[in-house]
């Protein structure tokens, strides 16, 4: 065993201290960074890797990120360890990441991996149970060290080896950062983003809209995730669904992200959302589709409104009549 370690930095607090603890020790660190589609901290400029990035530099230490897509959204559709309080698959994370990072622990030559955990900081992935379970099926038993609970466990295999010195090592415990805050204080560590956890999975609003686009998928497509961080949504049919945007950064933001075959409406005239519908569509939906888009626009709500609308590849348009949907309809629909 040598004193090369895997270090999962996200750019947070708590992993940012363990890596300056694990260099401090004398560790040889390159740092592993994961995102997802359901970051919420992935901005260019102010997004985790960002942070994570910027940890490595302030340390001068390599750094290699990880972006989990499909793969990740099939196992959110059906995790075998189960949910969090929304739709937070905690567990199975876990096991995915550090699976992958065993596999780079091997390519880079490097001993064990650490991470900045802390026993009883998270309900659901940081209890002493859970933790075994996944180090034992991530196949990394004795290889995950978490220098900021270390005391708090069974010494792992450096630590046996003598390639950690355990004495240096903390024995922090439960959900307050203060004591985190102390230290990076005294590293020099100022900027720690997303102390939450930084999982749309965890955000009430966002889990009911993934839970829909499960229960109405035979396969999740992580296209269909980024659309669910857009706008307001409306199930229509089991095949179909509407997507309004919010402002005009929202439109923007779903004319990208629309397909070809995704239909797109806009009252003509008058200030409004774009409007998506999405999946297999039917003439029926025509009609409450345009409706939807005279309700959110400045048009008058007491007569009807022409509204345009064409299938995003096409470059001909159809124009309809439409007034604005009842409130009380809208609410029947919305995810």
């Amino acid at each position: 065993m040598n004193r090369k370690a895997l270090g999962l930095l996200s750019g947070g607090l708590d992993s940012t201290i363990a890596v300056g603890l694990m260099i401090d020790l004398g560790i040889e660190v390159i740092a592993l960074n994961f995102t997802s589609p359901f970051c919420t901290c992935t901005s260019k400029n102010a997004g985790c890797k960002s942070h994570a990035i910027k940890a490595a530099d302030k340390f001068g230490i390599k750094i290699k990120s990880v972006y989990m897509g499909q793969e990740y959204v099939d196992m959110v559709a059906n995790p075998k360890h189960g949910y969090g309080r929304n739709l937070n698959p905690c567990l199975d994370c876990r096991i995915m990441m550090f699976k992958k990072a065993k596999d780079i622990m091997v390519e880079e030559g490097a001993s064990f991996i650490f991470t900045g955990e802390v026993l009883g900081q998270r309900p659901m992935s940081q209890r002493r149970d859970a933790m075994n379970l996944i180090e034992r099926d991530s196949g990394l038993k004795g290889l995950i060290l978490r220098p900021l609970s270390a005391r708090h466990f069974e010494p792992t295999i450096p630590e046996k080896e003598g390639i950690v010195d355990r004495e240096r090592l903390l024995n922090l415990v439960g959900r307050s950062r203060r004591p985190q805050m102390e230290l990076a204080e005294e590293m020099g560590i100022h900027d720690y983003p997303c102390a939450s956890g930084g999982c749309l999975l965890t955000e009430y609003n966002f889990a009911r809209r993934m839970k829909d686009l499960i229960h109405y998928s035979v396969i999740p497509d992580v296209r269909d995730t980024r659309l669910l961080r857009v706008g307001r949504h409306f199930r229509v049919d089991k095949d179909c669904k509407i997507i309004v945007g919010r402002d005009q950064s929202e439109n923007e933001r779903l004319e990208r992200l629309s397909e070809n075959d995704d239909y797109l409406f806009t009252v003509d005239g008058y200030e409004g959302p774009l409007v998506v519908l999405r999946g297999v569509i039917k003439d029926e939906l025509i009609p409450i589709t345009s409706q939807i888009a005279v309700r959110y626009s400045d048009a008058p709500k007491d007569r009807e409104i022409p509204v345009r609308y064409k299938r995003k590849c096409d470059t001909v348009t159809t124009t309809v009549h439409a007034r604005a949907i009842d409130d009380e309809k809208l609410i029947i629909i919305r995810i």
